[in-house]
């Protein structure tokens, strides 16, 4: 059988095109997910390495779609050669054993995870220039002091000696989490 995979790392992105090559290639089923490339530990591509069997194709449209990391691909691509599963990436060919594969897939995968080192650190630069200019704050509170509910569990905190709760009962109870409620009795303190 030939199975397709195709992803792309943020929700705002589209697996259309991934898709439409993939099928024009001869792909018999697609598994397509939206996933970060950082590591292989990704539910769909889980799911397609537990259908693939010895005479199976994978089509990928480019080679940093099954792997962003250097160790973790090569390991990927190595046990599909070894259990007989021939990789086919569509701008670049099938990969198999042979030492020009192996010299060009490990220059893919490295370009790929330079690649997604250089986006992190723009990201951090940006968030530094940011930060500087007083224009980032970081993640906004999912709970402000006025949240009833977090109000609540911080009375049901002070009174545990007399309401005989628990930090679990007090969570349950107001669908605050635990750790949530003791950073906000850490706070409370200072």
């Amino acid at each position: 059988m030939i199975y397709g995979y195709a992803r792309v790392s943020t929700v705002g992105q589209d697996l259309t095109i991934q898709k439409k090559a993939l099928k024009g290639a001869g792909a018999e089923k697609i598994i397509a997910e939206k996933a970060s490339g950082k590591n292989t530990d990704r539910k769909g591509l889980k799911r397609l390495l537990g259908q693939l069997q010895s005479g199976d194709a994978l089509i990928i449209t480019k080679m940093d779609r099954i792997a962003r990391n250097v160790k973790e691909g090569i390991e990927l691509i190595d046990n599909l050669n070894e259990q007989g599963i021939t990789l086919n990436v569509l701008n670049m060919g099938v990969f198999d054993n042979s030492p020009t594969s192996k010299l060009i897939r490990n220059i893919l995968l490295s370009v790929g995870e330079w690649e997604r080192e250089m986006i992190l650190e723009r990201q951090r630069e940006g968030i530094q220039e940011a930060k500087a200019r007083g224009l980032y704050k970081g993640m906004p509170k999912k709970y402000t002091n006025t949240h009833k509910g977090l109000q609540h569990a911080l009375e049901l905190m002070e009174n545990r000696d007399s309401n005989n709760m628990t930090v679990n009962d007090i969570a349950e109870e107001t669908g605050i989490s635990r750790a949530t409620i003791y950073r906000e009795m850490r706070a409370k303190q200072k």
